[in-house]
């Protein structure tokens, strides 16, 4: 067997053996498997803004009472935890993940559906090096060491930045690692990059003076993030995620107009300074929309990538999940 394909085999490996043990450590914190049906359990990450919003807010919750349903809330390190407890039957639905999070859960044999999007966020994650690193282009990287969190949109981003430069995943060492831990080990010297996403990428630039090498403008890596559920849960209440899209748009246009409302409410809510916030809001869209099949094009692109690279074990047809649209008054 060539270097490649052990390279590639290793590799891919290593990814579905993470996904399974994050799903076995992410199960034991959510509720059991069968909730009572007046019950949504709602997954999220730190990255989650508007969710982290809404969970603050109690919004989300006066508008699900008319149905009769409460929330139990769940928060995940990253989004591929979070998707494998929606295979798993421990969450109902997911918000929310980047773009590359459901193509992993696919492979994984996830039946999903697309509940919403936010639009396209390219400068919202980006691959950072020190301020004094001899690293000034893409093409430097080789041979370097790079922290990033495997599945999620900014190991695409990485993905894409190093065939730009005509490198291949196997001209770097990666370290995968959660956002908290790829910061520690950024900021502590002992990773020569860092691919990141807002809030850490704005807190960890302001922070250390550091550099964006790349981030995803250009057409590099578009960065979506994406609300999903179980193909099953779509189908059976439709009234519920009517109400989240509902309060997700509103909630995403609030943002918006009111951007130091929301910094300080997020501030406290991440422990991160105001300003910092503000800036990081900056760089997403949060302009909530509905999933069509056309607007999953970049998601076949990313699919063919990883796979391309031996980073996912199975081709994977984006358009074979569900795609969840919402019914207009």
């Amino acid at each position: 067997m060539s270097g490649r394909s052990n390279f590639m085999g290793n590799h891919t490996a290593s990814i579905i053996g993470a996904i399974a043990a994050i799903a076995v450590v992410s199960v034991t914190s959510v509720a059991a498997q069968t909730p009572p049906s007046d019950t949504i359990r709602i997954g999220y990450q730190k990255s989650s803004t508007l969710t982290a919003i809404l969970k603050t807010n109690g919004e989300l919750e006066k508008a699900l009472a008319p149905l009769g349903v409460r929330i139990s809330w769940h928060e995940f390190t990253s989004g591929l935890p979070l998707l494998e407890a929606i295979n798993t039957g421990n969450i109902d639905f997911g918000a929310d993940v980047a773009d590359t999070v459901p193509l992993f859960a696919q492979a994984a044999g996830a039946r999903l559906a697309y509940i919403a999007e936010e639009a396209a966020s390219p400068s919202a994650q980006a691959i950072l090096v020190g301020a004094e690193s001899p690293i000034k282009t893409l093409a430097d990287l080789k041979g370097k060491k790079v922290a990033v969190t495997k599945g999620a949109g900014s190991h695409f981003l990485l993905l894409a930045a190093l065939a730009k430069s005509g490198l291949s995943f196997k001209d770097i060492s990666p370290a995968y690692l959660t956002p908290a831990d790829g910061r520690a080990a950024f900021i502590g010297g002992n990773v020569d990059a860092w691919v990141a996403w807002d809030p850490f990428l704005t807190s960890a630039q302001r922070q250390s003076n550091a550099r964006v090498l790349s981030d995803g403008s250009n057409g590099l890596a578009s960065y979506k993030r994406y609300y999903l559920s179980s193909a099953a849960f779509a189908d059976r209440r439709g009234d519920v995620l009517n109400a989240i899209f509902g309060k997700l748009d509103e909630t995403g246009k609030w943002v918006k107009a009111h951007q130091d409302d929301a910094a300080k409410l997020l501030s406290g809510l991440w422990g991160i300074d105001a300003a910092t916030v503000k800036e990081a809001n900056s760089h997403r869209s949060y302009k909530v929309g509905v999933v069509t099949a056309p607007g999953l094009s970049e998601q076949q692109r990313i699919a063919d990538a990883f796979f391309a690279e031996g980073l996912l074990p199975v081709k994977v047809n984006a358009g074979d999940a569900k795609i969840w649209t919402p019914k207009r008054d």
